[in-house]
């Protein structure tokens, strides 16, 4: 590995193994993790033909003996985890509520709605709408555990959160795991196409304080608009598109972080 690659691979871990080690995952966790990934990336990679076990060990730098082991481990249950169905509707459904132009008031706040109804709009229609597989009171129960909705008194749902920020853990990491694996896909695309997405970041050394704590609801502002702008945008395309062959899935994120100069990775 070079010491450009070195350096790259520390400054990139160095967070992942920070929070494993307060989670109590212990390094001979990760590194059987870490050869279940090596072996699945190996069977993905394009041989121009199947790999055998020879292959794979020569590329993983893992003893054959146990290619044989991990290889018939990886065929039978894929490790992949993907988010959360509950997290993923909710989440669809509070953003196709905000952006969609029936379901918002003239001034663009999020319209109430009833759970059920035969002449309008409803938390039911919403549901079909983003072809949630999941009944509409459970995703209305999730919504009331987020603390994003509530149901007034009238039996109508009141959406309290332009977005969905999730509570339980589990939901919290598939979307940490979602969100920062396509930002990874994304990054280590552009290293060798001719074709790179898009990926900027702002950076800035030594801001005062007061400063930073002052910019922090305009920068969070600015980010929920361009997210729902683009939401909006985008969302009428979706329809359908499950039908196409060519049908491309894609994620746009947007990150923030801060923390003193004096506990910066200096060392990385």
């Amino acid at each position: 590995m070079s010491d450009v690659l070195n350096q790259a691979v520390h400054r990139l871990l160095r967070p992942l193994v920070r929070y494993l080690i307060v989670q109590g995952v212990t390094f001979p966790n990760l590194a059987n993790l870490l050869k279940i990934i090596y072996v699945e990336e190996g069977l993905a990679h394009d041989w121009g033909r199947g790999p055998t076990d020879s292959d794979l060990s020569l590329a993983t730098g893992i003893h054959r003996k146990e290619i044989k082991r991990l290889r018939a481990m990886v065929t039978q249950h894929s490790t992949t985890q993907e988010m959360t169905r509950g997290a993923h509707n909710t989440a669809k459904l509070i953003g196709a509520w905000v952006s969609s132009e029936d379901t918002r008031e003239a001034d663009g706040s999020p319209k109430r709605l009833p759970i059920h109804s035969a002449t309008e709009l409803s938390l039911e229609t919403l549901t079909r709408r983003i072809k949630a597989d999941m009944r509409p009171r459970a995703i209305l129960d999730d919504l009331i555990r987020a603390d994003a909705a509530i149901v007034d008194a009238d039996g109508r749902v009141r959406l309290l959160r332009t977005a969905y920020v999730p509570e339980a853990p589990y939901d919290k990491l598939a979307f940490l795991a979602d969100n920062v694996g396509d930002h990874m896909a994304s990054a280590f695309h552009n290293l060798s196409s001719d074709t790179p997405f898009f990926e900027r970041a702002l950076f800035f050394d030594a801001l005062p304080s007061a400063a930073v704590q002052a910019a922090r609801p305009r920068i969070e502002a600015a980010a929920d608009h361009l997210l729902q702008g683009l939401n909006r945008d985008l969302m009428s395309l979706e329809s359908g598109v499950q039908t196409d062959p060519q049908a491309q899935r894609l994620r746009i994120g947007v990150y923030y972080y801060e923390e003193p100069v004096s506990s910066g990775d200096e060392s990385s």
